[in-house]
């Protein structure tokens, strides 16, 4: 009896040994996390207020794939007078990231975009029609001023749809003008814009407005895309938090996310 008694307390002390392993741990199989496919990063090193360095975006890489992320399609801002980064700068900042993954053997697949602050730079290149950097094919990410609402959304959509290209809208609900006008997010998608949402949104990151308005959104079927819109460490302790309490299981469980 004495001998079952104690392989009995051994083998229990060994499964909580290991579940609390595992809560350490957080690896993609003990927790859920929505996505695969990043469309919406700010790792590239040095050319944006995202990571200021190689050895940030590093960091931020190897914090993604922690949580189950294989591929990201970096999206550094294009904002007239704050960040005028081109295809040039870019891909400059991507082979330096791309040459590092290498030296450091990480598996993670890594291209680039454009995140596009939709002002009047950005109709300049689609009237000159320059080539927009695409999420893939001709799907471009944009976003408004947190600022002041647009005045024409509907000539925006307009605009880039008639060059042929897809608008992707980044985190409409970080947009405090919307927070008394959810309807807005309906004539939005009606216009043809494909709504992205930032996972932080649903933890309360941004505040509960913005939680209100992101699972608005989801409830309604508008959001297309989903993002970690990652900039620094942060967002990946919020992100670890997060993926540590399950709380993404909640709202984005049960449909595939982020499918190009």
């Amino acid at each position: 009896w004495q001998c079952c008694n104690a392989l009995t307390i051994s083998l229990y002390n060994l499964n909580m040994f290991n579940l609390f392993n595992r809560k350490r741990s957080g690896s993609p199989g003990d927790h859920y996390f929505p996505i695969t496919t990043d469309i919406h990063s700010h790792i590239l090193p040095g050319i944006d207020d995202g990571a200021p360095d190689i050895e940030a975006s590093i960091i931020l890489i190897k914090g993604l794939m922690k949580f189950g992320i294989k591929k990201s399609v970096a999206t550094p801002h294009i904002i007239s007078d704050m960040y005028r980064n081109n295809a040039q700068t870019i891909a400059a900042a991507l082979s330096i990231l791309k040459k590092e993954l290498v030296k450091q053997k990480l598996k993670f697949e890594v291209s680039a975009a454009a995140e596009y602050m939709m002002d009047a730079y950005f109709f300049e290149l689609l009237q000159q029609k320059k080539p927009l950097l695409t999420i893939k094919d001709k799907i471009v990410l944009t976003e408004f001023s947190y600022a002041t609402m647009p005045s024409s959304p509907e000539k925006m959509s307009f605009a880039i749809i008639t060059e042929g290209y897809s608008p992707i809208l980044a985190h409409p609900e970080r947009y405090p003008y919307y927070y008394n006008d959810f309807k807005a997010f309906h004539r939005l998608a009606d216009l043809g814009f494909l709504l992205q949402v930032n996972l932080l949104s649903l933890t309360g990151y941004y505040g509960k407005e913005a939680v209100k308005a992101a699972i608005y959104m989801l409830k309604n079927g508008l959001v297309s895309y989903l993002g970690t819109d990652m900039h620094h460490e942060r967002h990946l302790d919020a992100f670890n938090d997060a993926f540590q309490k399950d709380v993404f299981r909640k709202y984005l469980e049960g449909k595939e996310w982020n499918v190009l």
